[in-house]
């Protein structure tokens, strides 16, 4: 048992039943709708190994997509073929969740064979949007249909989901609470390796933070720098956009009109609280690029307004990034610093993840995006540890018990036995 809560190393698993809940949502290639980066299906094998090879028949239960972005959802029929490859030993795929023909296959399993379900999320208790309106209680959720079904088959409920530990959703908080249960090798690593960011990190200590997504930024950003964790944050992206705008710099109506699109205003009221406390501390880019005409163009913050899409940081501001990065101790890195995924506004992420990865600092990076950025550009080696997590990730450092961690303690504590009995 590891924090409360069981690890495989508590259960004999020769012959045993293993509902197994990884987390293999990945960024789907919008032709072929095949997965475009598979850090995430890698990141679940040596779970999905070692209970194979120790005789348990593996079940895997995954989602790929969100049912708020539903042009991301897909079969999870490519994740097994993926998964069979790397491992060398077949992973079948049904394309059921949890109806007749998935149950039968469950039972007829032997030991050592990895059986892959469908998308989990085609179930209508598995929406986010249920999640969301709903918001059924663990209980209510081990009564769902999903749960009901597939938990009277099966001996363990194993859960290796940490990029989806921010959800309560039945496949990672029902089963708990009827069933023995326990963490993967994935989550373990994870929290192993994000506690020693969270707890007294080597000092200094910085946190990059840019991105798309910059609710979840705002969320750490005053958390991390109340507590102390974080001596400086470095802001780019949509984060930068959003404290220009909040220090009162005029960014220009194409920028502008981005945050109001996206329904981001309120964020410029938030920023303006942490630069009232921590102006000190947060460190805004001097220069930003916009790219026109095929071409990279930059602006110094200074000359602003511009009637273009601010989309990354400028040299100016890439350059003086580097060298605070390569002074840290600590490097949290979530967001790239623009839209890296052109050449003409790739320079500021691509200065930020090449630095962090030739700097000496123990560095911890998260998010798809953030692990697309330092695959495209090599820089993957040089991190010290690649967190799945993206929302997860973010709410842990803010301090939150995750639901699933909640819900591990609380199965481990109604299931105390290490032994498995049927």
């Amino acid at each position: 048992m590891l924090n409360g809560i069981h690890t495989l190393d508590d259960y004999d698993l020769k012959g045993k039943t293993v509902l197994l809940r990884e987390d293999m949502n990945s960024p789907l290639d919008p032709v072929s709708r095949l997965p475009r980066d598979i850090t995430r299906i890698r990141e679940a094998l040596p779970t999905i190994r070692e209970l194979s090879e120790k005789g348990a028949r593996t079940v895997v239960l995954i989602h790929q997509g969100n049912d708020i972005e539903y042009h991301s959802f897909g079969s999870t029929a490519p994740h097994a073929r993926i998964a069979s490859e790397a491992l060398g030993k077949p992973v079948e795929h049904i394309d059921d969740v949890c109806g007749p023909a998935a149950r039968e296959r469950i039972r007829s399993l032997k030991d050592g064979q990895i059986l892959m379900l469908e998308n989990v999320r085609w179930m209508a208790e598995e929406m986010t949007l249920f999640e969301t309106k709903v918001n059924p209680t663990p209980q209510e959720q081990a009564k769902s249909v999903l749960v009901s079904r597939l938990a009277p088959l099966a001996d363990l409920y194993v859960n290796d989901a940490f990029a989806a530990a921010h959800r309560s959703q039945p496949t990672l908080v029902g089963f708990p609470e009827i069933m023995p249960s326990a963490m993967g090798r994935l989550l373990e690593k994870e929290l192993a390796s994000l506690s020693r960011l969270l707890t007294n990190p080597d000092k200094p200590c910085l946190f990059a933070l840019g991105g798309a997504k910059i609710q979840d930024a705002f969320m750490m950003m005053s958390c991390v720098l109340e507590s102390g964790v974080a001596d400086q944050i470095l802001t780019s992206g949509l984060v930068s956009n959003i404290m220009l705008v909040a220090k009162g710099v005029p960014i220009g109506g194409p920028s502008r009109d981005f945050i109001k699109k996206k329904n981001l205003e309120e964020y410029i009221e938030v920023g303006k609280k942490i630069l009232a406390r921590f102006s000190d501390r947060v460190v805004l880019p001097v220069d930003l690029a916009y790219a026109a005409g095929g071409q990279r163009h930059e602006v110094k913050v200074s000359d602003l307004p511009v009637e273009h899409l601010l989309a990354d940081i400028g040299s100016a501001s890439a350059a003086h990034y580097a060298k605070l990065i390569k002074g840290a101790k600590t490097v949290f890195f979530n967001g790239p610093a623009g839209v890296f995924e052109k050449p003409e506004t790739e320079l500021g992420t691509k200065a930020i993840v090449t630095a962090i990865a030739e700097s000496e600092a123990f560095s911890v990076l998260g998010g798809g995006d953030s692990i697309a950025a330092v695959n495209k550009f090599k820089a993957a080696g040089g991190i010290s540890y690649i967190s799945t997590g993206g929302g997860a990730l973010v709410r842990f450092l803010s301090g939150e018990e995750l639901p699933i961690i909640t819900a591990l303690k609380k199965g481990a504590a109604k299931f105390p036995c290490g032994k498995l009995v049927r």
